[in-house]
């Protein structure tokens, strides 16, 4: 299989979501259910999901699933799958939500893509082969300076004391959350995004569309990012010193 074959594939299942994520979006008989770590559930994330897992089943790549709402079929070659990012802001009806997509071959993801329908756009990446933001190629920002920064957070009481400091010193400071933020780096219209805690499934195709963006991807303490781990994007100009400030190191 070549990249562009992959990444053809990715937006043949990016569709097939968005069809059943947006047909539900808003409505007033959405099934809303309480997992048991307390996060939101909705008949549209098993819905999507689970045509995604039948189209990859289906399709001939011979490749496996892991998916945020029915786990992990294990092989070396996988799709590893958020059928709705954003969940919470899903079934409040707010449109910044998305099905994020990476393809791991052998422990290394070569295409990331991220679609938000209600939003209309669509970002996605290829290993060496660049960013895309809706079909343009999308780079990172050239902010050196933290106080001319735009930085961002999921949840800004989930975040350690340096995220404090961190707001005090930028330029702006936004709660702009999940995906978004980090695609928002990579396209170099926010220079720092951070999550306090992210999963295999929010950040596989994230990470990948930041770094061919140019950016750089880790934990807050500069680790590799790990599930259940901390996560921050940056324009990797800015990287060393966020990490110092989220980590208690400055």
């Amino acid at each position: 299989m070549s990249f562009d074959s992959d990444l053809q594939f990715a937006h043949r299942l990016a569709d097939a979501a968005d069809a059943i994520t947006l047909a539900r979006f808003r409505a007033r008989d959405l099934r809303v259910d309480t997992k048991p770590d307390l996060t939101p559930v909705s008949e549209a994330d098993r819905a999507a999901e689970e045509e995604l897992r039948r189209l990859v089943a289906s399709s001939g790549r011979g490749e496996n699933f892991f998916g945020e709402e029915f786990g992990d079929e294990g092989g070396d070659v996988r799709w590893i799958v958020d059928p709705i990012d954003g969940t919470t802001s899903y079934v409040r009806g707010v449109p910044v939500w998305a099905t994020l997509l990476a393809l791991e071959r052998e422990g290394v993801v070569d295409v990331g893509l991220v679609s938000a329908p209600a939003l209309g756009r669509r970002w996605w990446a290829t290993r060496g082969g660049g960013a895309f933001a809706d079909g343009e190629r999308c780079h990172v920002s050239a902010i050196r300076i933290l106080d001319d920064a735009a930085v961002s957070t999921t949840s800004a009481r989930r975040m350690p004391p340096g995220w404090r400091t961190m707001v005090d010193r930028a330029w702006s400071n936004r709660g702009l959350g999940d995906f978004w933020q980090h695609c928002l780096v990579a396209e170099g219209a926010v220079d720092v995004g951070c999550d306090a805690v992210l999963q295999l499934w929010d950040y596989a195709g994230v990470k990948l569309v930041v770094e061919e963006a140019g950016g750089r991807a880790t934990t807050f303490d500069g680790g590799h990012p790990a599930p259940g781990a901390s996560f921050v994007a940056t324009n990797g100009l800015l990287h060393d010193e966020v990490v110092a400030l989220l980590s208690g190191a400055s």
